[in-house]
């Protein structure tokens, strides 16, 4: 048995830009040093698909981070800090049932389904607006697609989404741990709590935008029957429009990127509807956006090594499937592959990914319909990359294209 803190672990600069840049060399370099276990400035990093598994398992001896990532950013008593303390991820035990609870009915893969033809009309909108350019930034076209969307499913006026857009921007960066980025977090988490404060005011008024049924209407009903508190369903509808933000935006953006040098698994991509769905499945295998978090209630022992009590483990679920020992060619990208370990992008155990449905749904139909309209595009590359610590994305991406016939 060895402890943790007496190993010489490889050790992973995961705050860097150019870590950022292409994370996937440093941790094959890691993996070679140690099969599963590394380092970096704000404690351990599980490197091993199975490792992550395995220590999710365990999930009744670890807590969520957010208490301490407030306290590393000195934001106590902040808006941003008040509310990753508040949010369903800081969520745990009862609390986190109840609430799951409430919403559940509401994210099932039934219920995204229902929502395809309202994610086919906001794509196609936004293309008819943007396709005539020959030319944009993927990532902001990419941006307003998810936002657009839910601003419809919960009935909320689109003027708003331009605001939406920055704030839900800047709380993506939450768990980058980089203090340069607070004072817009702050502003953004002000920006989102005074809209959904206000839309749930409005709503209990009567003043609606659309006289539909709509989520938001499903859950006041939930809140009026004892499931929510009014901050609690303030919260929820921030973090479903940040989580909903940051997974469609990012993983959208990330997978135009892989098919603009595949343009023939581009081109499948508007032909045929199912293999669309099928290369989602695979960018999501390959490559998601999240990096998952815990702090160590009680010594943790995984093959012979023991993880102390009160350390930090990260799991970075975007790039645990990208691992040759999981199967043959894992390190490739292949949509039409027969089998390999399933990715765990949307996370593990009871935090799982709530809306992991409506982000499979809204990535399929926005990718099968702009790859029937933007024909042959090509880019210079990205302009950037998002922290990977926090929302793993990239940061513009030019593209240029020709108009479908």
């Amino acid at each position: 048995m060895q402890a943790a803190a007496e190993l010489d672990l490889p050790f992973l600069t995961m705050d860097q830009d150019e870590f950022a840049a292409d994370p996937f060399p440093h941790f094959a370099a890691a993996r070679a040093a140690h099969p599963w276990l590394a380092r970096w400035s704000l404690g351990y990093v599980v490197t091993d698909y199975q490792a992550m598994r395995d220590l999710f398992s365990m999930e009744g001896k670890m807590r969520m981070l957010y208490d301490n990532i407030v306290a590393i950013m000195e934001a106590e008593g902040t808006p941003w800090g008040n509310f990753q303390q508040r949010h369903m991820l800081s969520m745990s035990g009862a609390t986190h049932k109840r609430v799951r609870d409430v919403l559940a009915a509401s994210f099932t893969p039934r219920q995204a389904n229902l929502h395809r033809p309202l994610m086919q009309q906001v794509i196609a909108n936004q293309l008819d607006e943007w396709a005539p350019r020959l030319a944009f930034d993927f990532e902001e076209f990419a941006s307003y697609f998810p936002i657009t969307v839910m601003c419809r499913l919960i009935g909320a006026d689109p003027a708003v989404i331009p605001g939406l857009r920055s704030a839900m921007e800047a709380i993506g960066l939450s768990t980058s741990m980089d203090k340069r980025w607070l004072p817009a977090m702050q502003e953004g988490v002000i920006t989102m709590e005074n809209f959904v404060d206000d839309l749930i005011a409005d709503r209990r008024a009567g003043k609606r935008v659309s006289e539909e049924s709509d989520l938001l209407d499903l859950l006041l009903q939930a809140q009026d029957g004892g499931g929510l508190s009014d901050r609690e369903l303030g919260d929820v509808l921030i973090f479903l429009f940040v989580a909903g933000y940051d997974t469609s935006k990012n993983m959208l953006t990330l997978t135009m990127r892989l098919l603009l040098d595949r343009p023939d698994v581009y081109r499948r991509c508007g032909e045929d509807h199912d293999f669309a769905r099928k290369v989602v499945d695979e960018s999501f295998r390959y490559h998601s956006t999240t990096s998952s978090q815990r702090i160590l209630d009680d010594d943790i022992t995984y093959r012979n090594v023991v993880l102390e009590k009160d350390a930090i483990v990260w799991f970075p679920l975007s790039v645990a499937s990208h691992d040759s020992r999981l199967g043959e060619r894992a390190e490739e990208f292949d949509p039409d592959r027969e089998s390999l370990s399933p990715h765990i992008g949307f996370g593990l155990g009871p935090h799982i990914c709530l809306g992991q449905y409506i982000a499979r749904a809204q990535i399929h139909e926005g990718l099968h319909l702009i790859a029937q309209r933007l024909r042959n595009p090509v880019t210079t590359g990205p302009q950037g990359y998002r922290p990977f610590p926090g929302t793993w994305g990239i940061r513009g991406l030019p593209v240029e294209f020709e108009l479908a016939a």
